[in-house]
């Protein structure tokens, strides 16, 4: 068998998988945006044999043999070509699903609707007993995950690396460490000031009027709504099946606007990403988690979180942003935003306020949270910490952390969706995506002298463009430190981050 055919061979194996687990992710979509509450049960099953039938096709005689071909016929190749990394990527994975048994797979998947389910439940009703047996379930199958795998210091090091290879509880207490240290002096000068007028952020804003503009978000930031679509759900998330079909979703708080506003330009940073990856990698282990199994393109969780904390925060949350547009906002809300300008507005939705809630936090107080969470994972998988003693846990660290109460379970340790999908090790990607997206904002800006120039116009063609030949349109081809030595000259760096916020925030 000749090189092509030998590469075409394997290509064709994984282009089955990717179609199983898009499947998979529609499945998953469907349950968190309009299936009935009664469907949880036999959704996790359905999604449970679609998860274990693509395991098993990875794990074949047949994809063995193509691999075993393809990994000759690379040989040769420089060590970054896309065909070698796909080879190298197929491998890594094959031997990683052979080391954890078909039904702890399949169990870990089934539970993942059931979970959700139970967490919206508990979530509604302000109840964590209702959802503490499931995620019980969740951290025990997660251990148990951890030691197939592997591990050496933590057994929390294992579940990171699904999400966030290279990174472990070592790794991230030296990070989090650093940003404390960091975070802190401009935390204090920002809170030592007056605070601005925010009160007509808690206005009568109707659902229709936060969805109209979320749409012109859409259209101004360029996320492909021919490609896309936006929806509804309980805790807002992105999904893709494949580059050509990408949804997201936000949620609506009629009495606090920037909730809806927000969530929606974060997650429109994660369908860019997404819409962005080269066409040439549809199908292909470039465009898909083989580990994780998930039909997804970006190269980890924490180069996904990049580019929506960078649309979030470094673009719809500033200063020229509402100066260029906060007069569409106007037109969809005339009564309440009559009265303000666009620089109190900018003011208000960058006040610095502890507050209970991750996705509504600020961008001084936001690691924190991240970082409480890392905790909490890192002491339920060493088995530290029970799940029965977990709110405790979470409103003592909120009040240690940011000084707050905690009034109930659902504006506490029920706010997150991560737990229920089984997510145990992903909330550090959210500080990481914070660190990378400054980073490489900072080298964006020094390298192309027009960038700051078509920002402030509101032409937002040019970032994206620069976003999509660095960062997008490689797929998992590269890892994330690999990515930014590429495009920055150095691996993840605080320095940037710390500096884009001292910047915005104490002077």
């Amino acid at each position: 068998m000749n090189q092509q055919a030998s590469f075409a061979a394997l290509q064709e194996r994984i282009a089955a998988v990717n179609d199983v687990l898009n499947a998979t992710s529609l499945l998953t979509w469907d349950s968190r945006t309009m299936m009935p509450a009664g469907g949880a049960e036999t959704r996790g099953h359905q999604i449970a044999t679609l998860t274990r039938i693509a395991r098993d096709l990875l794990l074949a005689p047949e994809t063995e043999g193509a691999l075993e071909e393809a990994e000759r016929a690379v040989e040769g190749l420089p060590a970054d070509a896309a065909e070698r990394r796909m080879v190298e990527q197929t491998r890594h994975a094959v031997e990683h699903h052979r080391s954890v048994p078909a039904s702890l797979i399949q169990e870990r998947a089934a539970l993942r609707t059931v979970a959700q389910s139970a967490w919206i439940e508990a979530r509604s009703k302000s109840d964590f007993s209702i959802y503490e047996p499931h995620l019980a379930k969740t951290v025990a199958l997660s251990r148990a995950y951890a030691d197939c795998i592997g591990w050496s210091e933590h057994p929390y090091d294992a579940m990171v690396s699904i999400y966030e290879p290279g990174e472990t509880a070592a790794s991230l207490k030296s990070l989090f460490s650093k940003l404390r240290e960091g975070l802190l002096p401009i935390l204090d000068t920002a809170r030592s000031r007056p605070q601005p007028r925010s009160d007509f952020l808690f206005r009568d804003f109707p659902e229709e009027g936060q969805r109209a503009f979320g749409l012109t978000l859409t259209e101004k930031l360029g996320y492909d709504l021919q490609r896309g679509r936006l929806d509804t759900t309980v805790h807002p998330f992105e999904v893709s099946f494949t580059r050509n079909d990408v949804r997201i979703t936000t949620r609506y708080n009629r009495n606090y606007l920037p909730a809806s506003m927000f969530g929606t330009a974060h997650e429109i940073g994660h369908g860019l990403y997404e819409q962005g990856v080269d066409p040439a990698y549809t199908r292909t282990t470039l465009a898909t988690d083989l580990v994780g199994l998930y039909a997804v393109g970006g190269t980890s969780f924490g180069a996904h979180e990049s580019q929506s904390r960078l649309w979030e925060n470094h673009i719809v949350r500033s200063l020229t942003f509402w100066q260029r547009h906060f007069s569409d906002l106007q037109r969809h809300f005339p009564d309440q935003l009559g009265d303000v300008s666009a620089e109190e507005f900018y003011r208000a939705v960058t006040r610095v306020e502890p507050g209970l809630i991750r996705v509504e936090a600020d961008e001084l107080t936001y690691d924190f949270h991240i970082m409480l969470r890392a905790d909490i994972e890192c002491a339920l998988m060493d088995g530290s910490l029970p799940v029965s003693e977990l709110p405790g846990a979470w409103n003592a660290a909120m009040k240690r952390d940011l000084g707050l109460t905690v009034p109930n379970d659902a504006k506490g340790v029920l706010q997150d969706v991560h737990w229920s999908t089984g997510y145990i090790g992903s909330f550090p990607t959210y500080t990481i995506g914070n660190v990378m997206g400054a980073q490489v904002m900072e080298t964006l800006r020094q390298q192309n002298p027009s960038l700051n120039a078509s920002i402030g116009a509101g032409d937002y063609g040019v970032l994206a463009e620069e976003l999509r030949t660095r960062i997008w349109q490689h797929g998992r081809r590269f890892m994330r430190d690999e990515l930014l030595e590429r495009e920055t000259g150095r691996r993840l760096d605080p320095a940037p981050y710390l500096a884009y916020l001292q910047n915005k925030y104490a002077f």
